[in-house]
């Protein structure tokens, strides 16, 4: 007898986009959804830890880069070095470091479970856009860390000659790998915002020229956020990134422009005219013709009799 290996009945996909699959049947698939992304985390923790040392010798490159981070040790040369102050905090950082490395490299790996496991409830145009958002948002964000990781340098210059000591400085080092990659996660959050605005547009919730409306709003709340969320005490880094934010809203709205053009909105019927000017009514009157004829209705059958109940001692209720 031929054995098939073909799998028979629907994929857990199928079932989960069907409704055909339980309550304990989809919690017993995200649990196995996070096991599988906590293997992904754990394999980039892993990987992490073994190229920390280099993570750090990319980050600390903004620092080593000022002259007034180099010292002279007792050999008498020229070092940058950073002060530690807790013990087991080279080890924590190295964790931290790993961690951060981890999720980054492991992302293939336990976004593809999110996805597969979320993907089910939603149509096949919103997986296809979602696809496209998510396509965008990556570049995105590796771009804003990319440009966070330029504008570190000159904020460290303007902090260290701003300062009052004006000498060699050694910063702590868990305080400066905070502050570097928290402007890291800010540049690059920062440069998602144009996603939102493309959202409200492409599901039809508000038109390119209601995103344009709000220019001044916008412009407005990327300063704001810029000076409030941004660690750098100085001017250039928060600029920089209301800056970009703003370009960035402007080239989102440019974009809506042209999916409304493609859409054919603001050509609805009422679209050019004022608000206080009359809608074009038709004036035309239809005839009416003569209804159809109601015929008389029909009359009611008189009841059926009933029959006669059983005596009392043949009847059983609900507990005999």
């Amino acid at each position: 007898m031929a054995i098939s290996l073909r799998r028979r009945g629907p994929s857990k996909f199928q079932q989960a986009a069907d409704g055909s699959m339980t309550l304990l049947e989809h919690v017993r698939e995200l649990r196995n959804r996070l096991f599988f992304a906590s293997l992904g985390i754990v394999a980039g923790l892993i990987v992490g830890f073994i190229i920390s040392g280099w993570v750090f010798d990319i980050l600390k490159e903004p620092y080593c880069g000022l002259a007034s981070s180099w010292s002279v040790n007792a050999a008498g040369d020229r070092v940058c070095n950073f002060v530690v102050l807790g013990v087991g905090d080279q080890l924590l950082l190295r964790l931290k470091i790993a961690l951060w490395v981890g999720l980054i490299i492991g992302a293939p790996v336990w976004l593809y479970q999110l996805w597969a496991f979320i993907a089910p409830g939603l149509h096949r145009h919103e997986r296809k856009w979602a696809y496209v958002f998510v396509g965008i948002a990556a570049p995105l964000f590796i771009g804003g860390a990319v440009l966070a990781y330029f504008v570190v340098k000159h904020s460290l210059a303007f902090i260290q000659e701003a300062g009052i000591l004006g000498v060699t400085t050694q910063l702590e080092v868990g305080a400066y790998i905070g502050f570097i990659t928290n402007m890291l996660l800010l540049f690059g959050a920062g440069f998602e915002f144009p996603l939102v605005l493309l959202m409200l547009n492409f599901t039809g919730v508000a038109s390119a020229k209601r995103l344009l409306s709000w220019w001044r709003v916008v412009v407005f709340l990327a300063f704001a956020f810029a000076a409030v969320a941004t660690p750098d005490p100085g001017p250039f880094g928060m600029t920089l990134l209301a800056a970009c934010m703003s370009l960035l809203y402007f080239m989102a709205v440019g974009v809506a422009f042209l999916n409304d053009r493609r859409k054919g909105r603001g050509r609805e019927l009422y679209a050019g005219l004022d608000d206080d000017e009359l809608s074009p009514l038709d004036d035309r009157l239809d005839p009416i013709g003569a209804g159809d004829r109601i015929d008389a209705p029909a009359p009611v059958g008189g009841p059926e009799p009933v029959s006669r109940p059983l005596p009392l001692d043949t009847r059983y209720d609900d507990m005999t």
